[in-house]
């Protein structure tokens, strides 16, 4: 499974793969988690530009660190496993 992390800006967003479905993590400067999602393969720029200032779904962060996946229910559990455990401020709880 690849891992990158990158600026949490457009051009950063340019270099991420969409081969695969990612598990995503915006973080703060100091690296603690704002948010955990998903992105099916082909719409990984896409969905995190969505969550850019000024986007529809607009979170804080300095970078993004993603963790490409096999299969999508494989990023689904991964998604789940990592909101339980850490709990970030921008995840709607109880999901």
């Amino acid at each position: 499974m690849a891992r990158k992390t990158v600026r949490f800006n457009k051009s950063g967003l340019e270099k991420l793969p969409e081969n695969k479905p990612v598990v995503y993590k915006i973080v703060t400067k100091s690296g603690g988690n704002n948010y955990t999602g998903i992105a099916k393969r082909g719409r990984v720029q896409e969905r995190l530009s969505e969550h850019l200032p000024g986007g529809p779904d607009a979170i804080p962060g300095a970078k993004v660190v993603i963790e490409q996946v096999d299969n999508l229910p494989t990023a689904k559990r991964k998604e789940a496993n990592t909101i339980y455990r850490v709990q970030p401020k921008y995840n709607k709880q109880g999901k």
